[in-house]
């Protein structure tokens, strides 16, 4: 058996919230004793197969990256489809996987952690894995935010009531959306107001339809902006969600790139408008209340 160095961050991680970050941590602290942090998690798909499509999942791989590698600093992620490891026993899992592949030295999960076919197994059993395999298992313990649980389900049903303010406080970070910056209408340079259309991808939750202040990074400019996101019923023919920012003073061509978008605060619910004109007279009052 190849000698272990790495200590591993056990979970889905869709939101990467706060009770995730405590499970990292943990990992991360490992360092002091030579070891690496790594996070075993699956493609973000995997929510909608454990919830049988009944839930959308928070971030898209590329948005947990960005979580994990540059805003957490972790030192490797491994992500392999949930199809490829769903018929592996737990014993299998901690052998072939943990042991074996990661070289696992130290594993770390909450206790609500379940692994192996059908879910079979939970904390106590990757302990007695451990023993038998050589690694340690540090069980974390759930984190509490306003005498609740923080989970990705709570978390979900606050972007679904626009509730920004309380799913960054559980998230640990502004929520954002990071996505290529896709060709529109070009309707709000006909208003004075250019926006940058993202799409969300099929299977990602999206929240509350409305307009929300947020702030948009831009070649490393962090600016402030504006964001609807709906489907536009003002304007005809547009009916998939996504985001539509207008990112205030910033004029350029951002067409093709990958963009933050940071959400802070939710304005209002989205609304169709009879005219351009009050639509247009609508964004400003929008701007001033995202630039109070």
């Amino acid at each position: 058996m190849e000698r272990a160095f790495t200590a591993v961050a056990l979970g889905l991680f869709d939101g990467v919230h706060l009770g995730h970050r405590a499970v990292i941590d943990s990992a991360l602290a490992q360092r002091e004793n030579g070891l690496s942090a790594s996070v075993f998690t699956f493609e973000p798909d995997c929510v909608l197969i454990k919830t049988g499509g009944a839930s959308g999942y928070i971030y898209t791989k590329t948005e947990k990256e960005i979580l994990l590698w540059e805003m957490i600093g972790v030192d490797d992620i491994v992500s392999p489809p949930f199809e490829s490891l769903c018929s592996l026993t737990g014993e299998e899992f901690a052998k072939e996987i943990l042991c074996r592949q990661l070289g696992a030295a130290h594993v770390c999960c909450g206790n609500d952690f379940r692994f192996g076919k059908n879910a079979a197994c939970g904390a106590q059993e990757l302990m007695d894995f451990g023993k038998r395999f050589g690694f340690e298992v540090e069980v974390v313990s759930p984190v509490e935010y306003g005498g609740s649980i923080v989970s990705s389900s709570r978390i979900r049903e606050l972007l679904l009531k626009g509730d920004i303010a309380s799913s960054n406080a559980l998230l640990g970070f502004n929520y954002f959306i990071n996505a290529e910056v896709t060709d529109g209408s070009h309707i709000g340079r006909t208003i004075d107001f250019p926006t940058i259309n993202q799409d969300f991808p099929e299977g990602q939750l999206v929240p509350k339809f409305g307009v929300y202040s947020t702030f948009t990074n831009v070649g490393g400019r962090i600016l402030p902006s504006v964001t609807n996101i709906g489907v536009k019923p003002t304007i005809e023919g547009v009916r998939r969600p996504l985001a539509e920012t207008h990112i205030i003073g910033f004029s350029g061509d951002l067409y093709g790139k990958n963009v933050d978008v940071c959400f802070k605060s939710f304005i209002r619910p989205e609304r169709k408008f009879s005219t351009l004109d009050e639509l247009k007279k609508q964004i400003s009052a929008d701007i001033a209340a995202a630039t109070m």
